[in-house]
């Protein structure tokens, strides 16, 4: 596994320990990031996370995880991918083209066509959504 894409559920898990699976997402990411694997997001999904984390932890955790996620961006080890307008069109499409599955989130369709244009299908996410889609994606760890 070289490349995964972590969704929101993810790093709200990583960073919240009350969150049920915290221990073992904790060491599936210390493992990952001991390889030389790729982790990526988007803006979406830093957004989405951003909002929970406030609502979530306190003021200064929340505010540990934001800046240790900034840094990992600065650092090169997270990828981050802005959602272009061409992006966004696609997930639009991709919206209508679901209408038996509403309850997926704008945010998911994005992150799902994300991972489609850069060939990622390992997602870090308890979110099944990604796997009721038919587009090959698999839950870690």
């Amino acid at each position: 596994m070289t490349n995964v894409f972590v969704d929101t559920w993810g790093w709200l898990t990583l960073y919240d320990k009350r969150e049920s699976q915290h221990p073992q997402v904790a060491a599936w990411y210390a493992d990952f990031r001991a390889q030389v694997g790729q982790l990526y997001t988007s803006d979406y999904v830093l957004d989405e996370t951003f909002t929970l984390l406030f609502k979530r932890l306190s003021f200064p955790q929340a505010q540990q995880a934001m800046q240790l996620l900034d840094a990992a961006v600065q650092a090169g080890s997270l990828n981050l991918v802005w959602v272009t307008p061409e992006l966004f069109a696609q997930a639009q499409t991709l919206r209508f083209k679901l209408r038996d599955k509403p309850t997926i989130s704008f945010t998911d369709l994005s992150s799902m066509r994300v991972m489609l244009a850069l060939g990622i299908s390992n997602v870090l996410t308890a979110d099944a959504h990604f796997m009721h889609v038919g587009m090959g994606f698999q839950r870690v760890p």
